[in-house]
């Protein structure tokens, strides 16, 4: 049913532990395991989900470009921010837990709104299998584990369950894991960021543009390999309902955290450029490690950014876990996804926790199973496809209101701003989709296509059920 006027409350969840929602679209009040984000948590949130533990391999990625590769950084930071202050303006007229799928569903109607739900469901479970394979590798710089593969396989797995665990014992608990891990992972990235520029030599940066052809191709290439870093600027807003005064807090959380993370990509990326000497970097496996040697000598540097890194990836996939049951979540309430993914626990979507980190699993155990790195590397590619199918629905769903003339949904003295804004988002979203490359836009839309026969059947299932 395309929704029109004023958007209706989704119905109680069974089983739920949270009150009635608020005018501002957060809960009404708190249980002893539930209770809502404030500005820290949900900023915390945000800069957790984007900074994961691709910022610890980032610098040598792009190494092989030059340092043209800031340049790409740049581009993509100022589309991040624009797509940010998008989904600020929408959750100011629709609070509600979903994002997304909350946006378009009320501008297009369910059948959009159920693909914004289905592709981002598919990224956020991808993208924890991806986390979780990568730590693997930080984690056997302190405790040797990839010396046999089952036993790789074993703490890939347990790297999930425990984030997993942690939401199943309410959002208090995510909260409190999403706000430490967060702070934590900062400390040695804010020592190189900040730190390395006091040991920057100019002499290490290499080439400005390395290789052939044009430098408009160096950094649409590089920016390929940064766009999964950026991920998660969506994340205050699909848990919206869980943030106090989500209508005020949603976007300022979202635009501060994306800045923040912006700023410690292009710092830290910078600073182990002018720290680790061109040609090692481009060949370094740990970057950060190379910077910290390079800063204090000796070789505790690896040490402290594997760790470092662990607290980052364990954080990440707390927050991944967090919202990769709450757009399900969301549709749910609407019988565009299962009744079962619609049912709380001490705040969280128990169910949509508990098949997404299965999934996960079957999907790393797959992948030590198959002993080929490409096939993972394929699917990581496929979720930068897949994000970017709801925040193109998303921004759609802000130009419809810009243009649509509806007074109760555009605020005339921001009409220009917001039309500048919504148009760079627009086209950070094309450019996300061309840079995810054609086999992952292949896979992308077979994972679409199958979503298509569910909501096929969920849309045959809902006259019988009312």
């Amino acid at each position: 049913m395309h929704s029109t006027g004023t958007v209706p409350q989704s119905a109680p969840a069974p089983q739920a532990t949270t009150a009635a929602p608020a005018p501002d679209g957060s809960p009404a009040g708190n249980t002893r395991h539930s209770r809502r984000f404030g500005l820290p948590v949900a900023t915390a949130l945000v800069m957790g989900n984007i900074i994961g533990g691709g910022i610890f391999l980032l610098p040598a990625s792009v190494a092989p470009y030059g340092t043209i590769s800031l340049v790409a950084f740049g581009v993509l930071t100022v589309g991040a921010i624009a797509l940010a202050l998008v989904f600020g303006r929408l959750a100011e007229r629709d609070p509600r837990t979903g994002g997304p799928y909350v946006y378009a569903r009320e501008a297009f109607g369910d059948f959009a709104g159920f693909l914004a739900a289905w592709a981002y469901w598919i990224t956020t479970w991808v993208s924890n299998a991806a986390l979780a394979v990568a730590a693997v590798g930080y984690l056997d710089v302190l405790v040797p584990v990839n010396g046999h593969r089952w036993t790789a396989c074993l703490a890939a797995l347990t790297l999930q369950w425990l984030p997993a665990l942690a939401n199943f014992a309410g959002t208090r608990y995510v909260g409190a894991v999403q706000l430490v891990s967060t702070v934590l992972k900062f400390v040695p990235l804010l020592l190189v960021a900040v730190g390395g520029l006091f040991f920057f030599d100019p002499h290490n940066l290499g080439p400005f543009h390395e290789g052939g052809g044009s430098a408009i191709g160096a950094v649409s290439a590089s920016a390929a390999v940064l766009l999964f870093s950026y991920l998660g600027v969506e994340s205050a807003a699909v848990s919206a309902g869980e943030v106090r005064n989500a209508r005020r807090n949603v976007g300022r959380a979202t635009v501060i955290g994306t800045t923040g993370a912006a700023l410690v990509y292009l710092l830290g990326t910078l600073s182990v450029f002018g720290t680790v000497a061109h040609d090692r970097l481009v060949h370094s496996t740990a970057p950060f490690s190379d910077a910290v040697n390079a800063m204090f000598g000796g070789s505790w540097g690896g040490w402290a950014v594997a760790l470092a890194a662990l607290v980052s990836m364990t954080g990440c996939l707390n927050g991944w876990t967090l919202l990769s049951a709450q757009t399900p979540y969301a549709a749910a309430q609407d019988g565009l996804f299962p009744a079962v993914f619609g049912r709380k626990r001490r705040g969280v979507p128990t169910v949509g926790v508990g098949v997404t980190v299965v999934l996960a699993s079957l999907l790393t155990v797959s992948t030590y199973t198959s002993g080929s790195g490409k096939v993972f590397e394929t699917l990581v590619l496929v979720t930068t496809f897949t994000a970017t199918v709801p925040y193109l629905l998303a921004t759609a769903a802000q130009v419809f209101h810009l243009v649509s003339g509806r007074r109760e949904q555009v605020d005339r003295v921001r009409l220009v701003r917001d039309a500048v804004v919504t148009a760079i988002a627009a086209a950070f979203t094309l450019w996300l989709v061309a840079g995810a490359g054609y086999a992952a836009v292949y896979q992308g839309v077979l994972f679409l296509f199958a979503g298509i026969i569910v909501y096929a059947v969920m849309a045959g299932r809902r006259p019988k059920a009312a």
